[in-house]
């Protein structure tokens, strides 16, 4: 017999599996020995009060065992000699495209400018060692895309775009912790990341697709308004529909459906900073008690959200227990995210903080004109030049490397120059700077007035413990490349299907695979229907 039992429990009675079942052998009357075994199908922490509790959903096998997977199977055939379709780009949008095209029975071409998500930790650690970045293999660019070096966050708002459920099962088939299937705030954790992204890449190849890396695309190859493949850096030529899923990094993307005439619009942002915490304060405020997570509980996450001057002030990409990376995909940047191992064990918690920009604010153009950017007041590309002046200004106040300019939290809200700084985990190393002075305006006083705001919320969270650091500027996509609704197809060029965060359609890991699966389904569509 299976019986489902909803559970308000504490965490300690959680964690081990024994307590459990005597738990929930009392509760439900159940004798113990015949509870062969539980699974835990939802989970999530109550910390509204001093005590507390964990809600438990759990699916408990009394008198047989569980038969089958914990997660749903999906079934891959050969896809050899079938109709081939190019994906550019081996990020979440990318993968979960070509592992639909698969089940599909289509042939997925990937290609990819970066390496390998092995191949890729050499290049990531110069940029920390020696702060050199490599163009086209760092944080951003490279299998995995932007997500495997990052943080590995399956929580999405966006459960109206497509599967969820789906997503994270093909994860755990492709060897997450299928534990992401009850979490409330699901997570992997960059160290457990890569491997599940390389067993993607076996499984697209078994089945008889291609993955080609360190391979950029080029050029789309357009007749009559229609995609008939791409150019590459490499001189190959690949021909098929294209689903364009490259990422908000490949600005050269970008810039080249611009001097094309391939029509794309701004879209709005958000810019701001990065900032670190002590683990144990964050966890000390979250649970409301001096011994914080204790033995029993993770690190503690926060979220926050206000106006500011009618403009958002928000938490981004909050990680606890995480470290504070470099970013940049190019020279002359300084671009800082964050991550968290799959344990959250480090001594440090950070989260973006944003200030909402959008395509209309005049004060972007003011200051862009202020820096000697008045000719790219009225481009399309607008937002994507702020934000690379941005991190170019972030540069320079960096001491022209990898060091992130910083100040402590109460001194930027105070706008006082500050000289020390705390211990942090940004390993490239820190430089003190006036981030109140050369932030714009617009920023800095929006982000200081959130500050007060979450502080007077949140007793403890602002304080000179803390450290932000410069700049916060790969949120999403400057840009928006307009497909039309119902066959997810660029609006002028038929058989282009952007795709993901890079194309100003998704959010994140699960939000860009969700819109990679729609994609592979409109390819499809396109060529069973070709008009």
């Amino acid at each position: 017999m299976i019986q489902e039992y909803q559970l308000r429990i504490l965490p300690e009675q959680a964690a081990n599996e024994q307590v459990l079942k005597q738990y929930i052998a009392r509760e439900k009357g159940v004798k113990p020995d015949t509870i062969y075994a539980i699974r835990i199908l939802k989970r999530s922490i109550d910390a509204r009060q001093r005590t507390i509790y964990l809600n438990l959903g759990v699916r408990v096998y009394i008198n047989e065992m569980p038969s089958g997977d914990e997660f749903q199977i999906t079934e891959y055939r050969s896809v050899e000699n079938k109709p081939q379709v190019i994906v550019v780009g081996a990020g979440p949008g990318g993968l979960f495209a070509a592992l639909r095209l698969i089940e599909l029975g289509l042939r997925p071409i990937v290609v990819e400018r970066g390496k390998s998500v092995r191949d890729r930790k050499s290049d990531i650690a110069l940029i920390s060692r020696e702060h050199i970045v490599n163009p086209e293999s760092n944080y951003s660019f490279g299998e995995g895309g932007a997500g495997a070096f990052s943080d590995g966050k399956l929580y999405t708002r966006s459960k109206k775009r497509g599967n969820v459920d789906k997503i994270l099962n093909v994860f755990c088939q492709h060897g997450a912790n299928p534990a992401i299937l009850a979490d409330a705030h699901p997570h992997i954790g960059t160290d457990k990341l890569p491997k599940v992204i390389e067993n993607m890449r076996n499984t697209i190849l078994t089945n008889g697709g291609e993955v080609h890396f360190e391979t950029r695309m080029d050029a789309l190859i357009i007749k009559n308004n229609r995609v008939e493949g791409i150019e590459t850096n490499t001189g190959q030529t690949f021909l098929g529909p294209v689903i364009l899923a490259t990422g908000h990094s490949a600005r050269d993307v970008y810039r080249w459906l611009a001097e094309n005439n391939v029509p794309i619009e701004t879209k709005g942002l958000a810019v701001g900073v990065r900032l670190e915490h002590p683990s144990e304060l964050i966890d000390q405020i979250q649970y409301h008690r001096r011994e914080g997570r204790g033995s029993y509980l993770p690190a503690a996450e926060y979220s926050f959200v206000t106006q500011v001057k009618e403009r958002g002030v928000y938490s981004f990409c909050m990680c606890p227990g995480g470290f504070v990376v470099p970013a940049a995909s190019g020279p002359e940047q300084v671009v800082v995210n964050g991550m968290s191992p799959s344990n959250r064990g480090s001594k440090w918690s950070n989260s973006g903080m944003v200030v909402e920009i959008r395509p209309e604010d005049t004060e972007v153009d003011q200051w862009l004109v202020a820096n000697g950017k008045a000719d790219k007041v009225e481009s399309v590309l607008k937002l994507m030049h702020f934000q690379e002046e941005l991190e170019r200004q972030s540069w320079l106040q960096g001491g022209m490397k990898q060091t992130a300019p910083a100040q402590r939290m109460v001194d930027f809200t105070n706008r006082k120059l500050g000289v020390d700084l705390p211990k942090s985990s940004y390993s490239p190393g820190l430089l003190a700077s006036p981030l109140h002075f050369w932030l714009p305006d617009f920023i800095s006083k929006r982000l200081a007035q959130g500050f007060l705001q979450f502080g007077k919320s949140c007793h403890g969270f602002l304080t000179n413990e803390a450290v932000m650091m410069g700049v916060e500027t790969r949120t999403s996509s400057p840009i928006r490349i307009v497909r039309d609704k119902e066959t997810m197809q660029h609006i002028t060029i038929a058989g282009l299907f952007p795709c993901g965060e890079g194309a100003g359609y998704a959010g994140g890991i699960v939000s860009a695979g969700m819109d990679g699966e729609r994609c592979a389904e409109a390819v499809a569509a396109f060529l069973n229907n070709p008009a």
